[in-house]
């Protein structure tokens, strides 16, 4: 169990808010999928203080996705806490994140993402400030520092702690790192031993047995997988599985990565209609057919493809040369409706 503020979480696999991945569509399947709390990717909060219709589109939130956090990003205490206070007034989110850890230049050149990591003094004002104008609980995610000779993780944390905020998330990377080399857990540990709010672990977590050790290693309170969930949301039922009862289900045979991934198109079909859907779903189709022998060839068909039912028929055609090997094992019952 995970619990930050009032708001609990069965279990403590958490879903990154991964941008351009974490809409409704996957959102649901990871819930599906076990996961304790899902979070949704970042939205600027100048776009939703201008009422963007885009960016108001995504702040909804199904019922069924919850608990969730909405996270958001900017580099402005004002327009921060006006976006939070709309989170908190008209979504029926349950938790309010703010991101301090994406590291693209276009994020940090405002302000916004992980160049917070460079003050703390600055977040515990804004953190604080933020509390006091919303009711739900807030939350950081954040990375150990901006690069070797600014790391600031624990004085970040702290001051997160300090300013009312219930949780803090650690991607054990700095800026500069971006996604390459290793994640450091000694440093999400240090966190952990200096502040009393749930800390959750982020970083080189791409097997059940990453999370466990992460959770050994560091203390920490909940893991959260992000790109390892892409195309696989399977290893987010495989490491609650791992974590709650210590069983370890096999790797999803092609046929149950086809059958999600599908369900997924359509779930985004019917969100984004077929056009956006279809062509949104290439980057995830090559996700979910990685590993898989001869796929190749099928990538190669599937960013040419424009339509629905012409991406499903060479979906199918593909996999039908895979034997039925009967009920499937490392999919939840619950995940294969539409």
């Amino acid at each position: 169990m995970l619990k930050i503020g009032d708001v609990v979480a069965k279990n403590k696999v958490v879903l990154a808010p991964m941008a351009g991945v974490c809409n409704p569509a996957f959102r649901l399947i990871a819930k599906e999928f076990g996961c304790g709390l899902v979070c949704a990717e970042m939205v600027s909060d100048k776009a939703i203080v201008h009422g963007n219709e885009r960016t108001m589109q995504m702040l909804y939130v199904d019922e069924r996705e919850k608990p969730l956090s909405l996270q958001i990003f900017g580099g402005d205490t004002e327009t921060l806490v006006q976006a939070a206070q709309v989170v908190d007034r008209y979504t029926n989110a349950d938790i309010i994140d703010i991101n301090m850890g994406c590291p693209v230049p276009k994020i940090t050149k405002c302000d916004a993402g992980a160049r917070w990591l460079l003050d703390p003094s600055r977040i515990e004002e804004m953190i604080s400030t933020v509390v006091k104008a919303v009711s739900k609980p807030v939350t950081v995610k954040m990375r150990i520092g901006w690069d070797e000779d600014h790391i600031y993780a624990v004085q970040n944390a702290k001051a997160v702690e300090n300013g009312g905020g219930q949780a803090v998330s650690v991607h054990g990377r700095t800026r500069v790192q971006m996604y390459t080399g290793h994640a450091n857990w000694d440093i999400i540990k240090e966190v952990k031993e200096s502040v009393s709010i749930p800390v959750i672990g982020n970083g080189d977590v791409f097997a059940p047995e990453d999370a466990r050790r992460m959770l050994d290693h560091t203390g920490c309170d909940g893991v959260m997988i992000g790109r390892g969930a892409l195309g696989n949301p399977f290893m987010l039922y495989r490491t609650v599985k791992y974590l709650t009862d210590g069983v370890l289900l096999p790797d999803p045979t092609p046929r149950e990565k086809i059958r999600i991934a599908i369900v997924h198109l359509d779930r985004l079909v019917a969100l984004k209609g077929e056009a956006v859907a279809v062509k949104e779903m290439r980057k995830h189709m090559a996700w979910y057919l990685k590993g898989i022998s001869g796929a190749a060839r099928v990538k190669d068909v599937i960013m040419e493809l424009t339509d629905r039912s012409t991406l499903v028929e060479v979906l199918e055609q593909f996999v039908s040369q895979f034997e039925d090997d009967g009920p499937f094992k490392a999919t939840p019952a619950g995940a294969l409706a539409h």
